[in-house]
């Protein structure tokens, strides 16, 4: 049995097929304005599954990138605080040498070196107390300045300020105030006070450098570690870099499209197009019987 072919049956099939053809021409279009190689996760579900891993692995390495440069920026004011200490404390051992010089020195000479070791020891308050956004980074987690006014300090043990710079490691951002410092009667605000009070009482404080290269000591070892953990984090980071850039590397592989081909496969679709409608419009040419219905 042959099946009766009429000038409406020919004329529905061909405009299905043109519409399909247009459809893929689109499809092809977007693509190519998007450089993206799936339009919807229906199109390639692994693709989809795979683009949505990547972009999580993103995230959590950006939020990574984050965490190393906000502990950077704590350490690196940790450390210049230490430094600007310890140039300060090399200032007060040298006039507690030139105070301890009791033969060359009147009532006059002895007030100038206690103002001066006062002001250092206010300065010496001030950037013990120095902040990162509004928190001491001599404090650990307490919101409060690290030294009072009687220098005691506000940090408790074990309350660390940390960032976690990868899925298993976290790194400690603060330093121990107490450690660089000291806390009350044994800080190094108090220890300026009595070589005040020595001098003011006539009485030789060649007997207190010990404690000052004491103190010293301690700042420097409490700098040696923030230096380290500095180098921890720089560390990290140029891992995270890599990371970025591989993962970057993986998702573009997986969403995004090769330009090249999708312009070949863009051109042929347009060819496949017009070959469509130039024979359609050949075959389907309008009748007089067209006209008259």
């Amino acid at each position: 049995m042959i099946s009766r072919v009429t000038s409406s049956s020919m004329t529905q099939t061909a405009a299905r097929q043109l519409q399909a053809n247009l459809a893929e021409l689109a499809r092809l279009q977007e693509k190519a304005t998007s450089q993206r190689a799936f339009l919807s996760p229906s199109e390639d579900p692994s693709a989809a599954t795979t683009a949505l891993r990547l972009h999580a692995e993103q995230s959590r390495t950006a939020q990574y990138a984050r965490n190393i440069d906000d502990g950077l920026a704590w350490l690196s004011t940790a450390d210049a605080a230490i430094t600007s200490s310890t140039t300060m404390l090399g200032r007060v051992r040298a006039l507690t040498v030139q105070g301890a010089n009791q033969g060359a020195m009147n009532d006059t000479a002895r007030e100038a070196i206690t103002v001066e070791l006062e002001g250092i020891r206010d300065e010496l308050l001030a950037v013990a107390n120095t902040t990162v956004l509004g928190r001491s980074v001599f404090a650990g987690t307490s919101d409060t300045a690290a030294f009072a006014a009687d220098y005691s300090h506000s940090g408790l043990p074990g309350a660390e300020v940390v960032r976690r710079v990868s899925d298993d490691v976290l790194i400690r951002v603060d330093a121990d105030g107490a450690a660089v410092y000291g806390t009350g009667a044994d800080s190094v605000f108090a220890l300026i006070d009595r070589i005040v009070d020595d001098l003011r009482a006539g009485v030789n404080v060649g007997a207190r450098l010990t404690e000052i290269d004491d103190r010293r000591t301690a700042m420097l070892s409490a700098q040696g570690a923030v230096g380290a953990r500095q180098t921890q984090l720089e560390r990290a980071k140029e891992a995270v870099m890599q990371e970025s850039v591989s993962l970057e590397a993986r998702r573009a592989a997986v969403e995004d499209v090769d330009s090249v081909e999708i312009l070949v496969r863009l051109q042929a679709q347009e060819l496949v197009y017009r070959s469509a409608l130039a024979v359609t419009g050949r075959v389907l040419q309008p009748s007089l019987m067209e006209f008259l219905r």
